[in-house]
């Protein structure tokens, strides 16, 4: 009977927090530290394949009218890539007796991005409102933009509700639709889909695992088939965040 009990409270609290909503805004510790993990896939057929491994720490500061302050840099950085039969690799974690002649090629290349600082202010709502990187480096700013978080709506999420998002890059216009799938006394489930169009087009799904106290997308999951000057490519991002 205690046991029937215990699962009705838990149940109804759960059934609580969806019907009340949860409004999402980011809520990071003043002066915190913040790891982030991502991985980031890329598939040209038999043309080309990249995977590329990015770890890096953020660190954030409260600033004025509500919005953060972030310092953010690279950790250790790592790719393979396979195109045109020839392969590959560099590990920003070997040192130049462990790297092949091509580590070392790629290491001239992407060293410099380790050294470099990424300066943001970001609002409660997860929109980038500046960025500066320094030094300035080229293909940083591509980087960077892969990890921008999910932009929060307004008002009040539940279940089912949903809210859009868009941005372009690179020629191409990606329109995001988030909806609430779930959400539990600590976390908010949603989905993700979408569409590319412009230079590419094709289709985006995923998922993004919200925490609810502190705003931030904790998991999440971002895939696209797309179809670019008449070749399929496929891509896939998974990013980790958590406070260190």
């Amino acid at each position: 009977m205690k046991k029937l009990l215990l699962l009705f409270l838990v149940i109804s609290v759960n059934m609580s927090v969806a019907q009340e909503g949860v409004l999402l805004r980011l809520n990071y510790e003043n002066q915190a530290t913040y790891t982030v993990e991502m991985t980031m896939s890329q598939e040209m057929g038999a043309m080309m394949s990249m995977e590329m491994s990015t770890n890096m720490e953020m660190q954030v500061s409260a600033a004025e009218s509500e919005n953060y302050e972030i310092k953010t840099k690279f950790t250790k950085m790592s790719m393979e890539m396979l195109q045109g039969g020839n392969l590959m690799s560099f590990d920003s974690s070997k040192s130049d007796e462990e790297l092949d002649a091509t580590g070392k090629m790629m290491k001239s290349q992407m060293g410099p991005m380790l050294e470099a600082m990424i300066y943001s202010k970001v609002n409660t709502l997860g929109e980038t409102l500046e960025t500066t990187i320094e030094p300035n480096i080229p293909g940083m700013d591509d980087i960077a933009k892969q990890s921008s978080s999910v932009v929060y709506p307004k008002e009040a999420v539940k279940v089912g509700s949903t809210w859009t998002m868009s941005k372009e890059e690179k020629g191409m216009k990606m329109d995001f639709l988030y909806t609430v799938k779930s959400i539990s006394k600590e976390n908010v489930l949603v989905d993700l889909s979408g569409e590319v169009s412009g230079m590419g087009s094709g289709k985006i799904t995923g998922n993004v695992t919200i925490n609810i106290a502190s705003g931030i997308p904790t998991k999440s999951l971002i895939e696209m088939n797309l179809s670019v000057a008449e070749q399929q490519l496929k891509m896939k991002a998974v990013t980790e965040i958590a406070k260190k």
